[in-house]
């Protein structure tokens, strides 16, 4: 989600780190510093814009506003500013975001620092507010800072300021193609912009019928997730968007959003986390939450926060993710008790499938295809999703150090990927392949937008012609006119195509995607399709993890890769992606040459180099090594296995 009174967050001065819950949350950056935090005294100019100086033509007016009652306004003209001084209370480095509409060209948005400007957005003609942002600050304590809004041929208007701390990693990518380069620093850029400041006072429970909320809370370390007019992050949108966030190392904010849903997954709620979580990390956004009989929950959100909690210790290594006994416990209640709970409706024999109950949102939907939702028992992102829970619990078992009980989540993993390719998805290929069952259970073909995107992304259909059958079919019905009807959804496409290794394919939706970020957002409350935050979160992910086809294993300091490339792209560099307590730099030189660097100071990378393809010759630093092979999802790959000692560099090389 993104700003709006919310972005009033930023407006209280003093932060203080929220108590930890039981789970250990991890510790907001900088807690340790009990000076006050760098913070706007009046984000959304509610208070008719304290500690703001106004030159002639500006003010603050009510009426075309972002959210709230007010706004900054600029008049036409030129040499019309308005500003706000600051000192900076404590070093650190931030992100200064604002929502701004102009009806011309020339206007202008400024950071300035001991009176030198360090950053200018040139504001664009767009009379309908979109989100701006200045990156990376740098700020030592008593520095004095200048936020300021200049006139251009024509009004400006400004809402919802917002101060985020700059992101923890900053990896850079380089290439023979200009436009992944502008797409990465635009998305890395964009994603850290949604972060909230710890320790910041904003309201709870705000939404587009409580525009001011229903009081305060203290925000944890968080990020937006959802729509912009609403104080909280939305899990499936934050499962979307994890990967991204690992990439720009915000562990701290990935832990706390996971475990503020493994806490509502309790045995009143049958099991079912919550739907939407305030940016307190604590308390359920009223909008989505009425009672625990009545709640927004959709079956395959439970699975996915199991995925991506094993997907986020394999990122950082955090023990925590495993012996953190919040986290453990939801990861057992969602792939035990959980689909016991709710396994009635159809006879699955020997296998277990949650179901919905096919009575709406607010009763438990069966899958994220809303539209779809009403009337199905069982859906393929449902069970998709539980598939992949499943190999992720042999991760995480696995991490704990219980391997019976990692086998025992293989098995069953196993079992239901069998059940799913021989009986419950049917027989037929394409259109006729089944997606979803009613409540009744009726078998369901046809297009089901997630039902239908997850299956293949999940990777639960077997390799081969069916599930290169349903690709196709995939991709001609997103061209058609019944595509996903929003970006959210799009988002997904990606993913499912580099997974299934159509890289040309998947790079073309990442760079449609990118090249719509400007359109209006079909909800109008939030800005342009770019200022919906899974847009940028996944294009950064989608680069490190699609194109470049890292994988990492941070636990056992190990990494693979495998090139993605496009056609026309010769080469691709992405450096400084965090792995655990260090950074790596992977180059891809078309499908064929890898080079890998391990930038820490201490400590080694196993690393697994994967090419596509049975290849006669494959060196490591130009000496020849004996070619193996394996098959991954049903791909056969060539690959060698160095370890990277720190601060070296290896390069892996087939042919023929």
């Amino acid at each position: 989600m993104k700003p709006s009174r919310l972005m009033l967050l930023t407006a209280v001065a003093l932060l203080t780190p929220i108590a930890p819950a039981a789970s250990a949350t991890p510790a907001p950056r900088a807690a340790t510093d009990s000076r006050p935090q760098l913070a706007l005294p009046d984000p959304g100019f509610e208070n008719g814009g304290t500690g703001w100086t106004f030159g002639p033509g500006t003010g603050v007016g009510a009426g075309n506003v972002h959210s709230g009652s007010r706004f900054l306004y600029l008049d036409a003209g030129t040499g019309r500013t308005a500003r706000l001084d600051l000192v900076a209370p404590r070093d650190g480095s931030y992100d200064f975001s604002a929502w701004v509409g102009s009806a011309g060209t020339g206007g202008t948005y400024s950071i300035r620092r001991n009176g030198e400007t360090v950053g200018t957005v040139e504001l664009p003609q767009r009379a309908s507010y979109a989100r701006y942002t200045i990156s990376r600050v740098d700020l030592k304590a008593g520095d004095r800072l200048e936020i300021a809004f200049g006139s251009g041929t024509s009004w400006v208007n400004a809402d919802d300021l917002m101060i985020s701390p700059a992101a923890p990693a900053d990896p850079q990518v380089t290439s023979s193609d200009p436009e992944v380069v502008e797409m990465f620093d635009w998305a890395k850029r964009k994603a850290n912009s949604w972060v909230q400041l710890p320790g910041t006072v904003g309201p709870v429970n705000a939404d587009e019928h409580h525009t001011s909320g229903t009081g305060t809370g203290t925000y944890g370390p968080t990020y937006w997730a959802g729509y912009a007019n609403r104080s909280a992050y939305y899990s499936r949108d934050m499962t979307h968007q994890l990967d991204g966030a690992a990439v720009l190392g915000l562990d701290a904010e990935n832990r706390t959003m996971l475990t503020s849903y493994a806490a509502s997954a309790t045995a009143e709620h049958k099991y079912f986390p919550v739907w939407s979580v305030n940016f307190d990390a604590k308390t359920y956004l009223s909008i989505d939450y009425h009672s625990p009989d009545d709640y927004v929950r959709e079956v395959p959100a439970v699975f996915e926060l199991v995925e991506k909690a094993a997907q986020a210790y394999l990122w950082t290594g955090d023990r925590g993710y495993v012996d953190d006994p919040v986290l453990w416990d939801f990861y057992r209640h969602a792939t035990e008790q959980f689909i016991d709970l709710h396994n009635s409706a159809k006879d699955n024999g020997g296998v277990k499938v949650a179901e919905g109950t096919g009575k709406g949102i607010f009763s438990g939907a069966a899958s994220y295809n809303e539209q779809d939702g009403d009337g199905l028992a069982e859906a393929g992102d449902g069970i998709a999703s539980e598939y992949r829970a499943y190999l992720a619990m042999g991760v995480l078992a696995r991490g704990k150090g219980d391997l019976a009980l990692a086998k025992t989540y293989d098995r069953r993993a196993a079992d239901l990927k069998k059940y799913f390719n021989d009986t419950w998805s049917g027989s037929g290929s394409g259109a006729d392949m089944v997606r979803a069952y009613t409540t009744s259970g009726a078998p369901v073909t046809g297009w089901g937008k997630e039902n239908s995107v997850f299956m293949p992304m999940k990777q639960i259909i077997d390799p081969g012609p069916r599930n290169d059958a349903y690709l196709d079919y995939i991709q001609a019905q997103e061209l058609g006119p019944d595509g996903s009807p929003n970006i959210e959804s799009t988002t997904y496409l990606p993913d499912m195509f580099f997974r299934n290794n159509r890289a040309d394919t998947a790079w073309w939706w990442m760079r449609k995607i990118y090249g719509e970020r400007n359109t209006q957002h079909v909800n109008s409350r939030q800005g342009p399709d770019g200022d919906y935050p899974e847009v940028s979160f996944t294009l950064v992910s989608q680069t490190v993890e699609g194109l470049m086809g890292i994988t990492p294993d941070a636990a056992d300091h190990q990494v693979t890769t495998q090139s993605r490339l496009p056609s026309g792209m010769q080469w691709l560099q992405v450096a400084d992606v965090p792995v655990g307590t260090g950074t790596i730099t992977v180059r891809h030189d078309a499908a064929t040459k890898t080079t890998l660097t391990n930038n820490s100071r201490h400590g080694t990378y196993r690393w697994e180099a994967r090419f596509p393809g049975v290849h006669k010759r494959i060196t490591v630093d130009g000496v020849p090594r004996r070619a193996r092979t394996k098959t991954v999802d049903g791909v056969r790959y060539t690959y060698a296995t160095p370890t990277v000692r720190a601060g070296a560099t290896a390069v892996v090389q087939v042919s023929g």
